[in-house]
């Protein structure tokens, strides 16, 4: 079955030329509640950064926003659909859902998010590590019955696991699935995603996003190419939708417009093999590599909170903080790359943002 509500035209054409799409925060006060203002400040800084759209309820988010004692999934999911509404944006802008757990949950999920206006559900297959693919696969229709998807190739060093090309071939298959975010930080995992898209009949229905932020512009600057039953068959990697664009979006919106401009020339100046080292050791700072990711979230926070779009770092989990080093890490790149992050613009307007 087809997704209920397809893409309009517009949209569908923006999320294949590529789209910057930061997985969107979450706004606490000192005492670890929603802060609303701060929140809708976010998504208006997104917006005003030129994002092409803005993930909801993912990973960046908490996932803990589902647990009981906070409830604040359909909030999120709300106030962000809220001030896209109230942008009045004359271009076109996703919205993308997480949508995780277990088929009854994702399908609630799925429900509340089309309800509330989104577009798209980013679908986790994390946290599943007994299912077997064709489960995994069963529940990604059952969404797709709902509402277009997103596929996420998660790593397994946070919560994902590796999947065949076989899976990936069969998942590209679904109608429905109308793109796929690759984050196994993984070379050989990232081809196998391409290469099953590309030996899938709905290959040009699919859009591709990086998700790598160990390899952000070289996988936007790729051209994939598979010999499918004696056709030669291309594929790029056209967007990013990535929790280190959460941060410095401006410039990050920048770097898409510059990398669409060379991205299709025979050859590329090596000047940007350059910028990818650049861009993975900012992240490397961001998303706390050196000590397994654990201070992903929380680095996001720091940064944001420097340039005042948040009060804090703090997260629902109270265990959850920088790493030991970390600041220090986000020191360094601060002076080291000056280039890259957007101080200024957000300066410029955040008065507005948080009004």
């Amino acid at each position: 079955m087809s997704a209920i509500r397809p893409l309009s035209s517009a949209k569908r054409q923006a999320l294949h030329d590529g789209l910057v799409i930061p997985a969107h925060p979450l706004a606490l006060n000192a005492e670890r509640q929603l802060d609303e203002r701060r929140q809708r400040a976010l998504t208006r800084y997104y917006m005003a950064a030129g994002a092409g759209g803005i993930a909801v309820g993912v990973h960046t988010t908490q996932f803990e926003i589902r647990e009981p004692k906070h409830r604040l999934f359909e909030k999120v999911l709300q106030l962000a659909s809220e001030e896209v509404n109230n942008a009045q944006l004359t271009r076109p802008f996703l919205q993308v859902a997480g949508i995780c757990g277990p088929t009854d949950q994702a399908v609630y999920e799925a429900q509340t998010a089309v309800e509330l206006g989104y577009d798209l559900g980013l679908v986790s297959l994390g946290g599943l590590q007994s299912w077997t693919e064709r489960e995994l696969l069963q529940r990604v229709e059952r969404i797709a019955d709902i509402m277009p998807v997103f596929g996420f190739y998660l790593q397994p060093s946070v919560g994902g696991r590796v999947l065949s090309y076989d899976f990936w071939k069969a998942f590209a298959d679904i109608p429905g699935v109308t793109a796929i975010k690759m984050a196994p930080f993984n070379r050989y995992q990232t081809i196998d995603v391409v290469r099953a898209v590309c030996h899938s009949a709905r290959r040009d229905d699919i859009a591709l996003y990086t998700g790598n932020d160990d390899n952000i512009v070289n996988d936007l600057l790729t051209t994939y190419r598979f010999d499918v039953e004696g056709t030669r068959v291309e594929k790029k990697i056209v967007g990013g939708l990535l929790g280190h664009w959460a941060v410095w979006t401006h410039k990050a919106v920048e770097l898409l417009e510059a990398i669409k401009l060379v991205r299709n020339e025979q050859r590329v100046d090596a000047e940007w093999l350059s910028r990818n080292i650049e861009v993975t050791d900012t992240n490397a700072a961001f998303f706390d590599a050196a000590n397994g990711f654990a201070g992903c979230i929380a680095g996001i926070h720091e940064v944001l909170r420097r340039q005042g779009l948040l009060e804090g770092r703090w997260c629902l989990n109270p265990e959850e903080d920088l790493s030991r080093g970390q600041m220090e890490e986000i020191h360094r790149i601060y002076q080291n790359y000056p280039h890259l992050h957007d101080d200024a613009f957000i300066k410029k307007h955040l008065i507005e943002w948080l009004s």
